[in-house]
């Protein structure tokens, strides 16, 4: 993906982050929320929008927002920091379009050893069986 700059489309949410802190927590708002609308974005095409959607709907609102949250660090700036990676990380990665997948045969050589491998089998396990009186007969 070459770089585009996303920062004015990108819309952000603090919040009081929860978790372990002590009072720390309790009165600073330090959990970052990134919010990202697909369809209104100037920067994308439309077959892009359609891979984003597709690759990473598991992060998306009905509404048609990307949501990533950053909580990992007691500042504010540097969980923003983090999000703003994460946003372009993702969206890098869903971007790459998929190799098509060529099927092949299964080589000569493969399908004989695997034969052999079942016969061998089979012959071991015939070499474990108790004899019956029955066997005995000539």
């Amino acid at each position: 993906m070459n770089q585009r700059n996303f920062t004015p489309e990108l819309s952000f949410k603090t919040s009081r982050s929860g978790g372990k802190g002590g009072q720390h927590v309790n009165k600073v708002s330090s959990k970052v929320e990134l919010r990202f609308h697909v369809d209104s974005s100037n920067l994308l095409s439309v077959q892009e929008k359609a891979m984003i959607k597709r690759k990473l709907h598991h992060r998306m609102s009905v509404s048609g927002h990307l949501h990533i949250t950053s909580e990992k660090t007691r500042s504010q700036h540097r969980n923003k920091q983090e999000a703003i990676d994460l946003f372009y990380m993702l969206l890098s990665q869903s971007l790459v379009k998929e190799k098509k997948r060529i099927a092949t045969s299964i080589p000569k050589g493969m399908q004989e050893r695997r034969l052999k491998n079942k016969r061998d089998t089979a012959e071991r396990k015939q070499a474990r069986k108790k004899l019956r009186p029955t066997d005995y007969t000539a």
